[in-house]
């Protein structure tokens, strides 16, 4: 019998140990490798040759070198690490709202409240003029809180337009990446073998786009990956990649958008459908923490500004003649916007066809949203306006006021198909500014002095005069409250400097009430009495001579009771505050707690692939020695071959 068959034995035993030792040493170099799936030889055995004796085996093959690889756990760890990036991304944006929302002495409330308590002292002493410098210099404090805080939240605009930038940069780099590979993979496919350190490369590559934007994958069966996005938007097809690319967003120009681009093709992506990632946690941030942050900051700016102004133009100043100078507004507030959509209608010029524009009506009642304007059904010209914040519907015509906003259509109106975002205070703090430099400029004194006759038999005197918020009174316009009872009982007329009556009524005073009653108005005053009054008492409501301006504290009074009183969409402007800081504190530690158990998900996830897919240093030197030994007996097995070999050959020697 021939030895070279015994020869063959252990050499295919040496090639398979060799194989196998090969195989290992290369999983243990790239044991720390991120990604690298541990490769194993495939080994089997050849069909055995027959003889008269039987059959007799021909040692054994190497078949192939396989990944340990398991499609779907990569799959789950690459959505996991995808939900992961996303919250991670929204968490850290959503802290540096937390520099503008400050607690304490360096928050808005607080400078707002500062404000508030210098109308105090100036309500004391009117015609102090160091108090009023006091309340010049806490107004400009809290312009220069508001324009800070408009400021940052322009920095934190700035600083997601470039994550955008280097999340898109990286997208396209990573997707022409793996059309790469893809090519490569499907070159090599004609070989029969998987090309394991490409695959591995390719899921590397997959996994890192997956922290950038979610996806969805599926193989071809040439062995690529066409790799989608956005509810199944190509990004790769085989060797091809598709851009990203970030664009001005449609509504506001301000913030960014993101498209698909294809062949001279763009598709906006919407975060809604991008479901995970870095870009897509971005995008969320810009698109609903950011503007909610800037609603809420904005609403406070424009509701306490307008509050300050309307009641500050309604006092009288000390700029001589003293009363005779019209009052100034305090503040500059932001200008309520009107947003035209890209895609409305516009002229052979570019400039859009149809216009609206809004102003603010009534600033106790602004809310911290934007607001969509479009029409009910395309093409029908009738407009709804939608509250974004809660998707609140009304529908409107030109003139009317929705949330203390007048809305009016310009000429041309608004065209078939036009869209339009409006934002009513969204930069009210980026544009607040305190005007009056002068503390002579301070209307503390009520326009109206309450003055009861000398002839009076009862016991009333003026206990509070104050001029409403938001009400008017007419110039040189008297007043004349007369009692016709000693029960309280009264008539009321409001005379013009002519002498005109421009006005009559008669109401009950009890102690405690007002005069005129809640709800009714008489010249835009509230006068409240103390004492008893007589049948036959009366009591003038004047203009404020000159000579009593300087002490007068009756607008200074009026100032101060806006610190309680409703003006910010039904609160004060204190609760208002808290309200807004407990909002972003909810949506910070509602962040803090998804990324803390995406987190441990996506940790889960890639330990539950890496311990199938993993390489294992123990189980790798178990191999080693394995594989050694088998080597060693395989060489034994060739020794023992070649000794026969030799022996025959000094057999037919002789």
């Amino acid at each position: 019998m021939s030895a070279s068959p015994l020869m063959s034995l252990g050499m295919r035993a040496m090639a398979a140990s060799y194989a196998g030792l090969q195989v290992t040493g290369h999983n243990i170099a790239n044991a720390n490798v991120d990604g690298y799936s541990r490769q194993q030889v495939s080994l089997t055995t050849p069909e055995g040759q027959f003889t008269g004796a039987g059959f007799f085996g021909r040692g054994v093959d190497v078949q192939s070198v396989t990944r340990a690889h398991d499609a779907f756990l990569t799959r789950e760890a690459a959505t996991a690490r995808s939900l992961s990036s996303m919250d991670a991304t929204r968490l850290a944006q959503l802290s540096r709202l937390e520099d503008v929302f400050k607690l304490g002495e360096g928050g808005l409330g607080a400078a707002t409240s500062e404000l508030m308590d210098a109308f105090t002292d100036l309500a004391n002493r009117p015609d102090d003029l160091s108090t009023r410098q006091v309340v010049l210099a806490r107004a400009r404090d809290l312009a220069d809180r508001f324009s800070e805080a408009g400021e940052s939240l322009d920095r934190v605009q700035d600083s997601v337009g470039s994550g955008l930038r280097v999340s898109v940069s990286q997208i396209n780099g990573l997707a022409k990446g793996i059309a790469e590979v893809n090519r490569r993979i499907a070159d090599l496919k004609g070989l029969g073998q998987p090309a394991n350190d490409l695959l591995d490369e390719r899921d590397r590559l997959l996994s890192r786009l997956s922290e950038q934007v979610q996806i969805t994958r599926m193989e071809a069966s040439d062995g690529s990956m066409s790799v989608f996005i956005g509810g199944g938007q190509r990004l790769v097809l085989g060797a091809e990649a598709a851009e990203v690319k970030l664009l001005q967003d449609g509504s506001d120009p301000s913030r960014l958008g993101v498209a698909l681009v294809e062949g001279g093709t763009r598709r906006y992506l919407d975060d809604k459908a991008l479901a995970g990632g870095a870009l897509t946690g971005l995008l969320r941030f810009q698109n609903d923490d950011l503007v909610e942050a800037r609603a809420l900051v904005g609403q406070l700016a424009a509701s306490v500004g307008h509050a300050v102004n309307a009641q500050q133009m309604r006092g009288l100043n000390l700029q001589p003649p003293a009363g005779s100078v019209p009052s100034s507004p305090m503040f500059a507030i932001g200008e309520a916007r009107v947003l035209n959509n890209m895609a409305n209608a516009r002229d052979a010029s570019g400039a859009t066809i149809g216009t609206v524009s809004i102003a603010v009506a009534d600033a106790t009642q602004l809310q911290a949203s934007e607001y969509a304007l479009g029409e009910t059904v395309a093409g029908s010209g009738a407009w709804v306006l939608t509250r974004l914040t809660d998707g609140r519907q009304v529908p409107v015509v030109d003139g009317d006021v929705v949330d203390g906003v007048r809305i009016s259509f310009g000429t041309p109106p608004p065209q078939p198909g036009d869209n339009f975002l409006l934002q009513p205070v969204s930069r009210a703090a980026s544009g607040f500014a305190a005007l009056l430099d002068d503390p002579l400029d301070i209307a503390a004194a009520s326009p109206l002095v309450a003055t009861p006759s000398p002839s009076n038999t009862g016991t009333a005197t003026v206990a509070s005069f104050t001029m409403n918020p938001g009400g008017t009174s007419a110039a040189g316009a008297t007043a004349t409250i007369s009692f016709t009872s000693d029960t309280g009982d009264y008539s009321w007329e409001l005379r013009d400097g002519g002498g005109g009556l421009m006005g009559s009524g008669a109401a009950t005073w009890t102690p405690g009430s007002s005069i005129p009653p809640g709800g009714t108005d008489i010249n835009g005053f509230t006068l409240r009495l103390s004492g008893v009054p007589r049948n036959g008492d009366v009591v003038s409501v004047l203009p404020t001579p000159s000579a009593a301006v300087a002490a007068n504290n009756g607008n200074a009074t009026a100032l101060l009771g806006l610190r309680d009183a409703p003006i910010t969409g039904g609160d004060t402007p204190t609760a208002r505050w808290s309200n807004a800081l407990a909002d972003i504190g909810v949506r910070v530690q509602s962040a803090q707690s998804a990324a803390t158990i995406s987190q441990a998900v996506a940790g889960q996830a890639e330990t539950q692939r890496a311990d199938k897919a993993g390489v294992n240093l123990d189980e790798e030197a178990a191999r080693l020695i394995q594989y050694q030994q088998s080597y060693q007996a395989a060489a034994k097995v060739l020794q023992v071959a070649q000794s026969l070999f030799q022996q025959l050959l000094d057999v037919a020697g002789n």
